[in-house]
């Protein structure tokens, strides 16, 4: 290459008998690749043979069988990457709203019995729903004026669109109100008929557009409600599974293993409660096993000799014990927001609170026993029981053959993070078989079917779902209102001493726990609370207990006691006690006192014992 120009090309060198490239090809076909003498060349052709061996023996394995099985596996990947969570969670918000406000089904302290009621508590929620269609258009409108990127550009036209419906099903309601609304009102009756999420909007509505001018900070909010769709989504899943168990037999199969044993009612209610933990820890949070199961509890309680008010009080507490055991969605949401703490050490810490609560709802329990404690001797209740048993081992076989499949074939094992996608499935395979090959006993209505029993649950969870997931979202914006205002910053961080500022915390963790759901309240705590909390020594996986419990005992508590509110809304009007006959205040108001003082005195044990005992 260094040759004068012009200057005739070097002859090519002879070819070397020691190169096996300078002859003829060896890789053009028909060559004897084993007659090289170059060890590389000859290992790369066998590893060629033998790879196109094994491709052509798997080509053969590749029955019509493994297509099929390669297909659904590649469906279930491709929704796992699904890039739309965010989207379905609106939808299924709205759907779920539309079922709900069509059905006049908000939740309140009270549904309205006058025109009045009626017309105040439909003209409040047109004002809400426009308010949030107003803000999703100002907040779409600033993501098209950035020049950033923006995430999701059509979430807030969905919500535009979404609760602009709502308001025109709140203006057709105001045209046309239901009959019967003839009962006699009062301003504070009219309050108490006005849905709890309302109340959110309203004051979220003051505050971002009146106080701080900001019209797209409610939609803002919105898009923070949605950050985690699988949370949310899986409530929706665990209230259909819900409906789904209401329409099999199954509550009440595992009824009959108690009911011959004929236990006093006081000590029934107890089991009752604590058979409902385990259950309630799969549902998500205490208010979706109220809803899914507390018809059935009443109703069993009651049929056992219980009193309505202690079958009441039994109802609303069957979802308080079991949010700290795993895999409580409630738990699961705290770890992800809090990197102070794992699933692990909630669970497990979880596990001594349940036991302390199972405790002292007993002590209750037993100081409000009037009927004695003779049972049913055991030569009378165990053959019972054991045909009880033979009755639900269908039942078990059923859930169990659910969850090996799912571990076998779609390696998909229950956790708190799977258990919503599992429990639905294995739902529907126990209605499938409670509906299609199980006989009616005597007083059981037959059924009508698996397809009218799918369709029943599936309506009655849309009404459901709508509600507590509007109530949540409204919460998450109330929590916003409180994250801007900086009312936390009014509290001097540091409080002298861990005692304080426990007690400081105990009190305003039960206030928002009376006011907001348990998800949105989480939301809400990490980012203004537990900050302060861990500043005064207070150990964070102690502090999240305390919520929890503190939350729980909110939720239970009067005025607003959305425990009791949810399990009136399924019990219907045998729940209504407040006009029975009592003989003391607290015979009265036992449905409300009890739960009230278990979960009380649960809460001072679990803020303060740990102060004191290291």
């Amino acid at each position: 290459p260094f040759a004068e120009e012009g200057a005739p090309a070097a002859p090519a060198a002879a070819p070397s008998e020691d190169d096996p490239f300078a002859g003829a090809d060896p890789f053009a076909e028909g060559a004897d690749a084993a007659a090289e003498n170059c060890p590389a060349l000859r290992s790369l052709h066998a590893r060629c043979v033998e790879r196109h061996a094994a491709y052509t023996a798997t080509i053969s394995r590749v029955t019509d069988g493994v297509r099929t099985y390669r297909s659904l596996e590649l469906a279930v990947s491709g929704l796992a990457g699904f890039p739309y969570w965010k989207h379905l969670l609106s939808l299924v918000l709205l759907a779920g709203g539309f079922a709900t406000t069509v059905r006049r089904q908000h939740i309140a302290l009270r549904e309205p019995q006058s025109l009045t009621e009626h017309r105040v508590t439909q003209a409040l929620q047109l004002v809400v729903h426009l308010t949030v269609a107003v803000s999703a258009l100002a907040d779409w409108r600033v993501g098209q004026a950035s020049s950033a990127e923006v995430e999701h550009p059509g979430l807030p036209l969905i919500w535009v669109v979404g609760f602009g419906v709502l308001g025109l099903v709140n203006l057709l309601h105001l045209a046309r109100p239901p009959a019967g609304l003839d009962q006699p009102t009062s301003p504070a009756r009219v309050a108490m008929s006005v849905p709890l999420y309302v109340y959110m909007g309203l004051v979220s509505l003051v505050w971002f557009s009146g106080i701080e001018g900001h019209p797209s900070g409610l939609a803002i909010y919105f898009h923070k409600f949605v950050q985690h769709p699988a949370i949310y989504i899986g409530i929706g899943l665990y209230i259909w599974a819900g409906m789904m168990l209401a329409e099999t037999r199954l509550s009440h199969r595992v009824f009959g293993l108690l009911t011959p044993w004929r236990l006093p009612p006081a000590l029934l209610a107890w089991l009752v409660v604590v058979l409902a933990a385990l259950p309630t820890a799969y549902s998500g949070a205490s208010g979706i096993f109220v809803i899914a199961a507390g018809g059935v509890i009443f109703e069993q309680l009651t049929r056992a000799g219980a009193g309505p008010r202690m079958a009441l009080a039994a109802t609303a507490m069957s979802g308080s014990l079991g949010v700290v055991l795993r895999p409580c969605l409630v738990v699961v949401l705290v770890a992800i927001l809090n990197k102070q703490v794992t699933t692990d050490e909630l669970f497990g810490r979880g596990l001594q609170v349940f036991g302390l609560t199972s405790v002292l709802y007993l002590i209750a329990m037993i100081a409000l026993n009037k009927s004695g404690w003779k049972i049913a001797s055991p030569a009378e209740a165990v053959p019972a029981t054991l045909g009880a048993a033979r009755k639900l081992l269908p039942y078990v076989l059923i859930g169990l053959g659910v969850l090996v499949f799912d571990a076998v074939v779609l390696d998909l094992r229950v956790s708190e993070h799977t258990a919503a996608l599992v429990l639905p499935a294995m739902l529907i395979a126990l209605v499938i078989y409670d509906t299609r090959f199980v006989k009616p006993e005597a007083g059981e209505a037959p059924s009508a079917g698996t397809l009218p029993a799918l369709t029943r649950a599936t309506a009655e969870s849309s009404g459901h779902v709508g509600g507590l997931l509007t109530l949540m979202a409204f919460s998450v914006a109330l929590g916003g209102v409180v994250e801007r205002a900086e009312l936390m910053s009014l509290v001097p961080q540091e409080l002298g001493s861990p005692v304080v500022a426990m007690s400081i915390l105990v009190v305003a963790m039960v206030l928002v726990g009376m006011t907001m759901d348990a998800l949105g309240a989480v939301v809400l705590v990490s980012v203004t609370i537990a900050p302060l909390a861990y500043a005064n020594d207070i150990s964070p996986v102690h502090f999240w207990m305390m919520v929890l419990v503190a939350f729980e005992l909110g939720y239970l508590t009067p005025p607003v006691a959305i425990n009791h509110l949810l399990a009136r809304q399924v019990v219907g009007k045998p729940a209504h006690v407040e006009d029975l006959p009592a003989n003391s205040f607290f015979e009265r108001h036992e449905h409300t006192l009890v739960p009230v003082m278990v979960m009380g005195v649960a809460l001072l044990i679990v803020a303060y014992l740990p102060l004191f005992v290291g």
